[in-house]
């Protein structure tokens, strides 16, 4: 596995306090390009391809739609995926399978009553990036899919609706979620150790407040999994994911965003447990 110390240690410190990232997303992804191992850039370019999955929704909806220059294929490359998917049965050289089933879904359900084509998108982008070989990487879209699906499992109940036609996908939170439906937790506060934080989240009717305190469930989350390897792919990709969070904080509310923020990722430290081999005798 390489290692990426000389890069991380020229790179700024991700702090909890910065107003402003020193990198964009965009300008990091660029300075990516020239240091990672090709297996590497592989496994990077599946966190960048959800960009390109809210690429492929603009476009499949207007054609002069302004994309994020974040995902890994520009204009004409997802236009050519669009001809080529349209003409043809199965995948499209250069992109992964579900990018072209992706587009014959879109064009046989677009405009049709409960069909929403950016759920789809991401659905079909997690069931993917789940697949990953880097088992930290796969365990991080797991993370992000199920708290999407306990999200909405907890709005589904609250509304009386049925659970089974918002859950989406497989696995075992999501058979916890339809099967263990009239338990408060849906039985999932001893599998997962963020079930009670995301749950007080959801609770929140503050829908930024709400937004942070799940970003911080993620922020932990990425500390707690790379504080052993600080120099691996895996820590590089958490360094670029906590450098999305901030950004996109950065943009909404520099000032309070920041402090609040802060303060919810201290406040959650403060209730996790720290390693054994770290507690003094």
């Amino acid at each position: 596995m390489a290692n990426y110390y000389c890069f991380m240690a020229g790179l700024p410190t991700v702090k909890l306090n910065d107003s402003q990232p020193q990198h964009t997303l965009l300008q990091l992804k660029e300075e990516l390009a020239d240091v990672l191992e090709p297996q590497d850039a592989r496994l990077m370019e599946r966190y960048f391809l959800r960009f390109d999955c809210e690429n492929l929704v603009a476009l499949l909806a207007d054609e002069e739609a302004e994309l994020d220059g974040r995902g890994c294929y520009d204009r004409e490359a997802l236009n050519q995926l669009i001809e080529e998917a349209r003409a043809m049965e199965g995948t499209v050289k250069g992109f992964p399978a579900f990018v072209a089933d992706f587009v014959r879904d879109y064009d046989a359900h677009a405009g049709q009553t409960n069909w929403f084509a950016r759920d789809a998108a991401l659905l079909a982008y997690y069931d993917y990036a789940r697949e990953c070989p880097n088992a930290m990487m796969a365990e991080w879209y797991g993370l992000n899919f199920n708290i999407l699906n306990i999200l909405t499992a907890l709005i589904a109940r609250r509304q009386g609706w049925a659970l089974a036609d918002y859950v989406q996908g497989d696995g075992d939170v999501v058979e916890a979620l339809l099967k263990q439906a009239g338990q408060a937790d849906f039985g999932l506060s001893t599998e997962l150790d963020y079930m009670k934080d995301l749950m007080q989240a959801a609770e929140d009717t503050d829908p930024v407040e709400k937004e942070r305190r799940i970003d911080a469930i993620r922020w932990n989350w990425l500390e707690e999994k790379t504080f052993f390897e600080p120099f691996d792919i895996t820590a590089l990709f958490a360094y670029v994911v906590r450098s999305e969070i901030l950004e996109r904080w950065a943009l909404l509310d520099p000032e309070l965003g920041r402090q609040r923020f802060t303060e919810i990722i201290e406040n959650l430290r403060g209730e996790a447990k720290v390693p054994e081999e770290f507690i003094r005798k």
